[in-house]
C-alpha cells in the first residue's frame, strides 16, 4: 500500500512535464511512426475485421499517446491510468479525439473488466514500474480474449541499480548525452524519487524480455519479443540517452481452449 501511495504521489506531480512529452510526440514523425508499427501488428492479427470492430485496452495510458492514435485509426478504445492526474492530461491531449476514448481510473493489476472483453491489449513503459507484474500479467490475460492480442513495449530500465556492467554503460549514456549534445531525457525528472520507486518493483533486477516470455508463456500464451524494436520506434535523440537500456516489444497471442 505504501509503495502504491509513493509510486502516484510521483505520477501525480510528474503528470504535466510528461504530458509534454507526449504532446511534442504527437507533434512530430513519432505519431506516425507509433501508429504504423501498432496498426501492423493489429490487422496482422485481424486481417478481416473492421478497426471500428477491435476493442483495445491501453493499460497504463498515462497523458494519452497510444491511447489518442489508436482512436484516430478507428479502433474502439478504452484506455486506463492509476493516477486521476495522467488521466487529466490524456483527456486534455486527446481533444477532438476524447469523446471516442472511454477513460478508466484503474489499477493494471487489479483490472475491473469482465474477462474476455478486449480483442488487443497495448502497454508503453509500465510494466517495470508494478508492484506486482505477474499479476498484471494475469489480469491482461483474464481480460484478452480467446486469440487476443497483447503488444507490451518496456526496456530494463534501472536495471543499472542491480548490475556493474549496466551502470557502466548507464553512466555512458549519460557523458553521450553531454558529448552529442541533445535533450537529457532526464531534464525535469526527479532521479532520485524514481530511483527509489525502481527499487521497490521486482522488473528492475529481472532479465528481460526473457521473464516477460517465460511469464505470459506459463499463463498459456504464444509469445515472442523483438528486441530490435527501439531501431524502428525510437528517435536519435531516444536512442542516446537510452543506448544501454534498448526497448523491446512483446507480441504475446492468447491461445484459444478447444
Amino acid at each position: 500500500m505504501e509503495f502504491s501511495k509513493e509510486n502516484i504521489t510521483y505520477w501525480t506531480k510528474r503528470a504535466p512535464g510528461y504530458s509534454e512529452v507526449n504532446i511534442e510526440e504527437l507533434e512530430t514523425d513519432q505519431r506516425s511512426v507509433w501508429g504504423r508499427v501498432i496498426d501492423q501488428r493489429i490487422m496482422e492479427r485481424y486481417p478481416n475485421r473492421d478497426r471500428e470492430s477491435i476493442k483495445v485496452l491501453d493499460v497504463g495510458t498515462g497523458p494519452g499517446f497510444f491511447a489518442i492514435i489508436l482512436a484516430e485509426l478507428g479502433y474502439d478504445v478504452t484506455a486506463v491510468d492509476y493516477t486521476e492526474a495522467m488521466l487529466a492530461q490524456a483527456k486534455h491531449n486527446a481533444g477532438a479525439m476524447v469523446s471516442r476514448i472511454s477513460f478508466r481510473e484503474m489499477n493494471a493489476e487489479e483490472l475491473l473488466f469482465a474477462d474476455h472483453s478486449f480483442d488487443v491489449i497495448v502497454s508503453r513503459n509500465v510494466t517495470w514500474n508494478l508492484h506486482n507484474p505477474a499479476n498484471a500479467y494475469r489480469q491482461w490475460f483474464r481480460v484478452l480474449k480467446e486469440d487476443g492480442l497483447l503488444l507490451n513495449f518496456d526496456a530494463n530500465w534501472y536495471r543499472y541499480l542491480y548490475d556493474a556492467e549496466a551502470k557502466s554503460l548507464h553512466i555512458a549514456d549519460r557523458a553521450n548525452v553531454e558529448k552529442y549534445q541533445v535533450a537529457d531525457e532526464n531534464a525535469g525528472t526527479d532521479v532520485d524519487a524514481m530511483e527509489a520507486i525502481a527499487r521497490q518493483t521486482p522488473l528492475a533486477k529481472e532479465m528481460r524480455p526473457f521473464w516477460d516470455l517465460q511469464t505470459l508463456t506459463d499463463l498459456g500464451m504464444t509469445t515472442v519479443a523483438d528486441e530490435n524494436i527501439w531501431q524502428t520506434v525510437w528517435t536519435d535523440t531516444e536512442r542516446i540517452n537510452n543506448s544501454s537500456t534498448p526497448m523491446f516489444m512483446i507480441h504475446a497471442i492468447k491461445q484459444a481452449i478447444h
